[in-house]
């Protein structure tokens, strides 16, 4: 799931995915959201439950894995703004064919470009690494080149399960104003250097002990630290509660595990994203876990919202695979799997 706030109305709006498209909610009211209609997912392709969307400049761009065909979709969100007889049916703005299924989709909203990772089947896969493409004109997207670290992943080919892409304003001055990615790449976690599409550049991968499978992760404002989430560690045993990987990243050619954050569940932990001095983790059948990283080597959990509140909170796949908390309206959007989404926000209290 994602979010995006038109910038004219102000209005919120999420966008989640579905078995068989996504879904789009409007958030003016969080109290009492409207269900505005879907867009379906492509034609011919198959339901698939890992579907993926990132927003720039007012527009959606939707993947889907093990979706045989599926391509990527463009949709014109301003078409919300005046959604009559709801929910409606859409019908996607644009059609990018480059790539056919793919796990998962990130965007870099200051260089407008998307980069496509995990594709699998079809079209140009890239190694399942980085398939990037140039968003200048929004529903006209095209192919701009391919990044892999064959040092990394399970087949060395480079696949990406996910990653997050920035103009770099951390303290490494070497890379200083230079597009760099950070990828979760099944063994390890990859950084590289993409400001040169045509010659994109690894500058360095790094593994840690007791390897599940390196899922997914998010940068600190400052560029200094990436946390990466593990999603395989507590369900081989490997932790008895849920880990998050804290990777100190001042040197990007070194970059050095500063510790381990170890939580209050056993619960698997899933897609993270950070918002000034907190991470909002989600964490399966845990739900959404809200953790101050103001010290980022010293982490702690000061709040969680429970999702499935039935049963216990050990390691399966279950709940909460997602959150948005980017909303200016504070409103955090939380998705679970069998129990819905959920509109929430913080309820302030001094930390003890």
């Amino acid at each position: 799931m994602w979010g995006w706030t038109d910038p004219e109305t102000g209005r919120e709006y999420a966008i989640i995915g579905r078995l068989d498209g996504t879904a789009f909610v409007d958030l003016s009211d969080p109290y009492n959201p409207v269900y505005l209609g879907e867009l379906p997912k492509t034609a011919l392709s198959p339901g698939s439950v890992w579907r993926d969307m990132k927003v720039y400049r007012n527009h959606v761009y939707i993947v889907a894995d093990g979706a045989a065909s599926h391509g990527m979709q463009v949709f014109d969100l301003t078409q919300l703004r005046h959604v009559e007889n709801a929910p409606v049916t859409f019908e996607e703005t644009a059609h990018y064919d480059k790539i056919h299924s793919a796990h998962n989709i990130v965007i870099n909203e200051e260089t407008g470009y998307a980069y496509v990772v995990g594709a699998s089947a079809g079209g140009e896969t890239c190694g399942g690494g980085l398939h990037m493409i140039n968003l200048e004109q929004p529903d006209q997207p095209t192919f701009a080149g391919c990044f892999a670290d064959p040092e990394t992943g399970r087949s060395g080919t480079g696949y990406s399960h996910d990653a997050m892409c920035i103009v770099y304003h951390g303290p490494d001055r070497q890379y200083q104003g230079r597009e760099i990615c950070f990828g979760a790449n099944e063994t390890a976690l990859s950084i590289a250097d993409v400001t040169d599409k045509a010659n994109p550049e690894a500058l360095s991968s790094a593994a840690y002990p007791n390897v599940g499978y390196a899922h997914q992760g998010w940068i600190t404002e400052d560029h200094k630290y990436f946390f990466l989430g593990d999603e395989l560690d507590e369900m081989n045993g490997s932790y008895d509660r849920t880990r998050t990987l804290v990777w100190d990243v001042s040197d990007l050619d070194d970059p050095i595990l500063a510790t381990e954050f170890i939580g209050t569940t056993g619960a698997i932990d899933h897609n993270m994203y950070i918002k000034g001095n907190t991470l909002y983790q989600s964490n399966y059948v845990a739900g959404m876990r809200v953790i101050d990283i103001s010290d980022p080597e010293n982490p702690r959990e000061t709040g969680y919202f429970d999702t499935v509140p039935y049963g216990d909170n050990s390691a399966s796949f279950n709940g909460s695979w997602s959150n948005y908390p980017y909303f200016a309206s504070g409103t955090i959007v939380v998705t679970s799997g069998r129990e819905g989404v959920f509109f929430l926000k913080n309820k302030e209290q001094p930390v003890p």
